[in-house]
């Protein structure tokens, strides 16, 4: 996170136009390099627009076209490379098991997971990169995939803007809410298959 400090001093000290072409970049490349806290710079802005230094506005619409973006990016890459990815000898890097993970997800809840995607912290380059892999609708994809950006976006800048001085704490909360919600999640597909599995159980006993 050492990065990100050094970021957010020089935010304060460059002109306004340059935040704004970095936030855009960033919010683009969480998506296609999950490591890179965009949301924390996200919520930063949202500060800086609450000591006008920035527009809260254009500070929620940059976020949102970076995030789409970068999403329809990796959907892109899914749609083209397909069930490849999940090929043991090659992109070694990518976590297949998530990717699975995933893709029940998709047979459960459908285009529900990319409305979802801003909202569970931690899988959203792997979303798109499924997403992409079943050759869901690249229309319907995109639409709810910056609506989902807009809405994520524009909370965390919000709360940026109404905490002020104390954005950094929020760093702490978005780690907590992003466990909880993975967990949640994954406690969630491990009852679905139990469920499954024992009405497999079932009927093979009936047959």
């Amino acid at each position: 996170m050492d990065w990100l400090a050094d970021l957010t001093q020089w935010a304060l000290q460059v002109p306004p136009l340059w935040v704004y072409v970095a936030l855009l970049v960033i919010a683009y490349g969480e998506n296609v390099v999950p490591p890179i806290p965009g949301d924390l710079f996200v919520v930063f802005c949202g500060y800086l627009a609450g000591r006008s230094t920035l527009e809260l506005w254009l500070v929620i619409l940059l976020s949102t076209l970076g995030g789409a973006a970068g999403f329809m990016t990796m959907y892109a890459v899914g749609y083209r490379i397909g069930a490849a990815v999940l090929d043991p000898d090659r992109l070694r890097w990518l976590p297949k098991r998530r990717i699975y993970q995933v893709q029940r997800w998709m047979r459960r809840w459908g285009y529900g997971i990319v409305a979802a995607n801003r909202f569970l912290s931690g899988a959203r380059s792997v979303i798109s990169l499924t997403v992409g892999m079943a050759h869901m609708h690249p229309g319907k994809t995109a639409l709810l995939a910056t609506l989902s950006a807009f809405v994520w976006t524009t909370l965390i800048a919000s709360l940026g803007y109404a905490v002020g001085e104390n954005w950094p704490v929020v760093r702490q909360y978005l780690q907590v809410y992003g466990w909880v919600v993975l967990g949640v999640l994954g406690l969630l597909a491990l009852g679905l298959g139990i469920r499954f599995w024992r009405r497999r159980a079932q009927k093979a006993r009936v047959s």
